[in-house]
């Protein structure tokens, strides 16, 4: 390891050159990735609502529909609006009166459920279905929203996916570049007043800065990303990588007093024990982000590979890059120092060792109502009920809920060959199901009521092709309320007594698909996470004690973190727990591991157990608490500006997470060590003195002094 450092002292200025080339390349890409905005896109394509969306876009040519309501427009002007939305690229129909029936004939010669579904005669309002020849999150239906908004200006509100999608989209693109910036100076601050130079800090967040670049722009290679990762990846990637860079930095400074006159010799040696140091702390943080790629629900393989690379470059960038900044400009630096204005932590560790009893009592009486918050939160599914309420699709969605009573749309596919009175005596019964607002398809409104030859030609091909039928469904509940659940398995009882074959599809389904994967999904990658990570803390320390003690203090804080919301009320993300476990795991366990090697290290040399607890501690906190510090910065502001509240309460929960860390690490670990001292010593290697003579030394040089 010493002669790469060598050579990467001796390569620094084509390191950086190639470096800052190399942004080039990774920044266009990254500028042509596509974000996907679309979280139900990510379910797994085998179960039948995401089959039934390809169907629908195969058989019907129909892959997304938006409700437009219109109010204070005549028939003629609403006719006139239908045809001018129908000639905006990417728009197949649009369904309205005049689909059914001709505008000469009156309302009343149709079904009333229908009428009264699409019409509002106290508020003066109607309802257009806009129906896309391309899916819910395509730029071809995000682009064809835009154009039919512009077209109608406030006279006109659409509401549904695609709308909440492009709201989203907007949101997102506006406020990503603030979030890396709130990130990084916030950090700045911290490291400023925690560092000893004003100016390292600089280059520390341009090294890391690089290294998310190439990281981003490394994400073209999958052809997308998602929003969520978009947002998240590059906060993630500064908080999560920034221990590196402050133990390079720590190491530099070490050997400088080793070799004063000789700051390239210094500095290889500071890489070399940097990569021995950082390789097992950021193994363990890259096992956090694997493991979320065992989701069945591909956000996770989404998130948790883009974080994973940014972990391996990060620690690529800590010891080529960042080396070759602070060589380069080193006389700089040197200007730029100054002493911490933080007070010095480093008599902290006898007071814990000498009261670690009161620390162990806190961690049993804690235990109890962390766990049982952590088990019991609420967690939310439906995006739009987070967002802004100004925007356009909320309150479109609103107005739905307020004029007409309507929550979530689902659509039916079942088997064309249905002959009509199974199919009306389908509708029948579906009918009767709570929370039913309308059920059309063809056969329910051909008929007795409507003769064939007045619907107009073309209306058929939109509700009926060779192989399917469409059925088009009305909720009065909302997207991912218990009624609507319990609603959409009661309608697939009824469906399926008819058509074995046939599926529910919808906003409502898909997220009831969401709600059941990304349950049993949770389970596993918490499972698999821990277990990784186990695995790695037992070969790295070489014990068989540790991980256990190590995961079961780190699972103690997140268990706070995540326990907290319960008691105040906060309804969480549903990604939260995977999210903040995986992180929060893969962050504590560096603090962990950086404090648990230096206890092994004060007990080699012969310390004894209270010595080798406090030593540890008081050598490691100062770095902990800046890492920790750091962490907080970078995600704290960003949750308190984001306006979309999946991404503010992660950044929120990530932020508390760090801040609990370090207490935890600080306090409960050193109490764990005290108590489990002669466990850890015969299970584990290398924590055992050299000799007995050694033990000896140390006690008689310790009655000396006293």
């Amino acid at each position: 390891m010493l002669n790469m450092g060598k050579k990467i002292v001796k390569l620094r200025i084509p390191i950086l050159i190639i470096s800052f080339l190399l942004l080039i390349p990774s920044g266009i890409v990254y500028l042509n990735t596509r974000i996907n905005y679309d979280i139900l896109s990510y379910l797994p394509g085998n179960i039948d609502t995401m089959k039934g969306q390809e169907i629908l876009l195969d058989e019907f040519g129909t892959g997304a529909f938006s409700l437009c309501v219109v109010e204070g427009m005549g028939d003629k002007e609403v006719v006139e609006l239908k045809k001018n939305i129908e000639n905006v690229e990417h728009v197949k129909n649009v369904i309205w009166y005049d689909t059914l029936a001709d505008i000469s004939l009156p309302m009343e010669v149709l079904p009333e459920d229908i009428v009264n579904a699409f019409n509002n005669k106290e508020k003066e309002s109607t309802l257009l279905m806009v129906l896309f020849d391309t899916s819910s999150s395509a730029d071809e239906t995000l682009e064809a929203i835009e154009e039919i908004r512009s077209m109608t200006k406030k006279q006109c509100l659409l509401g549904g996916m695609s709308a909440i999608i492009t709201d989203m989209k907007k949101i997102s693109n506006s406020e990503a570049l603030m979030y890396v910036v709130i990130a990084a100076v916030l950090t700045a601050i911290v490291l400023a007043l925690t560092m000893d130079s004003f100016l390292i800090p600089v280059f520390f967040l341009l090294s890391i800065g690089m290294a998310i670049i190439y990281n981003l722009g490394s994400n073209f290679v999958a052809g997308e990303i998602s929003f969520i990762t978009q947002a998240l990846a590059a906060v993630l990637q500064l908080a999560v990588t920034m221990d590196y860079s402050i133990f390079l930095w720590h190491s530099y400074q070490e050997y400088r007093e080793k070799y004063p006159d000789d700051n390239n010799r210094a500095m290889a040696h500071a890489i070399s024990n940097t990569i021995v140091s950082v390789v097992g702390s950021s193994i363990t943080t890259v096992a956090g982000f694997v493991a979320m790629c065992f989701m069945t629900f591909t956000l996770g393989l989404d998130l948790g590979v883009v974080m994973a690379k940014g972990v391996v470059i990060g620690v690529i960038g800590c010891v080529t890059i960042l080396p070759s900044m602070i060589l380069v400009f080193d006389k700089a630096i040197e200007k730029t120092k100054h002493k911490s204005f933080i007070p010095d932590l480093g008599k902290i560790g006898s007071f814990v060792t000498k009261k670690y009893g009161i620390f162990i009592a806190l961690f049993l009486i804690i235990l109890g109502p962390a766990l049982y918050g952590y088990t019991h939160n609420e967690v939310y599914y439906d995006l739009a009920g987070t967002l802004p309420k100004d925007l356009e699709s909320v309150m479109a969605n609103s107005k739905l809920e307020e004029d007409y009573g309507m929550g979530a749309a689902h659509m039916i596919l079942a088997d064309s060959s249905l002959s009509a009175k199974e199919s009306k005596a389908m509708l029948n019964e579906i009918k009767t199901v709570d929370g039913i607002k309308l059920a059309a398809g063809w056969d329910s409104i051909v008929g007795s009521t409507v003769p064939e030859e007045m619907i107009p030609e073309g209306f058929k091909a939109i509700l009926k092709s060779e192989k399917y039928q469409l059925i088009l469904i009305m909720s009065e509940y909302m997207t991912a309320s218990d009624e609507v659940n319990k609603q959409c398995d009661e309608i697939r009882n009824i469906i399926k007594k008819y058509d074995d074959k046939s599926m529910l599809i919808g906003e409502a389904p898909c997220t009831q698909d969401l709600i059941t994967i990304t349950d049993k999904d949770f389970k596993t990658v918490s499972a698999v996470s821990i277990v990784l990570i186990f695995i790695i803390i037992a070969a790295v320390l070489k014990s068989v004690s540790l991980p256990i003690i190590l995961v079961m203090v780190i699972e103690f804080a997140i268990f706070i973190n995540m326990g907290i919301p319960s008691y105040t009320g906060t309804v969480l993300p549903f990604i939260a727990s995977i999210v903040i476990g995986t992180i929060q795991l893969g962050a504590t366990v560096d603090y962990a591991i950086l404090m648990t090697n230096k206890y092994k290290k004060a007990r080699h040399n012969g310390a004894d157990k209270e010595e080798a607890v406090s030593s540890a501690l008081n050598s490691s906190l100062q770095s902990v608490f800046v890492s920790a510090m750091s962490f907080f910065a970078a995600t704290f502001g960003v949750g308190l500006y984001s306006s979309i509240d999946m991404i503010s309460s992660l950044c929120v929960l990530l932020a508390r997470g760090a801040f609990i860390s370090l207490l935890v690490v600080a306090f409960i670990l050193p109490a764990m060590f005290m108590v489990f001292d002669k466990l850890i010593l015969k299970t584990s290697a290398g924590f055992k003195p050299k000799t007995e003579e050694s033990k000896t030394a140390r006690k008689f040089e310790r009655r000396e002094m006293v």
